[in-house]
């Protein structure tokens, strides 16, 4: 609520005590937002290295929105080098969850052969499963063949990760 400024004044720095107390108890989404408030400045100053710190906390512990916040992190080099690989672990971590923009990243990366190599199968299997639009640009590069795999990928992998 002092974060949002729902009900009460906003007051990031309230918000930042309140955080930092859920935090150290390993709480992930209190996690998290320590790292959103480092990162954006928000009632403290900034710190993209206890930012980067929190968002791992929240990660490690499965946390998939700041899996795709470090997968953002690593790809665009923000406050730590470009690293592609590691991006790629924290998209998969979160796209593994269901998170739909770290499945399109996913195609991003396989479609720019940032993953190692280029493969148009598992982009267009990540951006039919977020639902993102480049798959069609993706069906444009590839043949009748490799879509069918694609699909039948991208079938298999919403089969299995059902919710039951």
């Amino acid at each position: 609520m002092n974060y949002k400024g729902q009900i009460v004044d906003q007051d990031y720095q309230k918000a930042f005590k309140l955080y930092s107390l859920a935090a150290e108890q390993g709480d992930q989404k209190a996690q998290y937002n320590l790292g959103v408030l480092y990162r954006r400045a928000q009632g403290i100053t900034q710190d993209h290295g206890k930012a980067l710190a929190w968002f791992l906390a929240a990660g490690e512990q499965e946390y998939a929105i700041a899996q795709f916040t470090l997968g953002g992190i690593y790809e665009n080099g923000q406050g730590v080098p470009q690293d592609y690989q590691n991006a790629f672990k924290w998209y998969t971590l979160a796209a593994e969850q269901n998170e739909p923009m770290a499945q399109s990243n996913l195609g991003h990366l396989y479609a720019n052969e940032q993953t190692g190599k280029l493969d148009y199968v598992q982009a267009h299997k990540w951006f039919n499963i977020s639902g993102a639009k480049e798959k069609e640009n993706i069906e444009k590069l590839k043949s009748p063949n490799q879509i069918t795999e694609a699909q039948k990928l991208a079938r298999g992998w919403i089969n299995e990760h059902k919710k039951h």
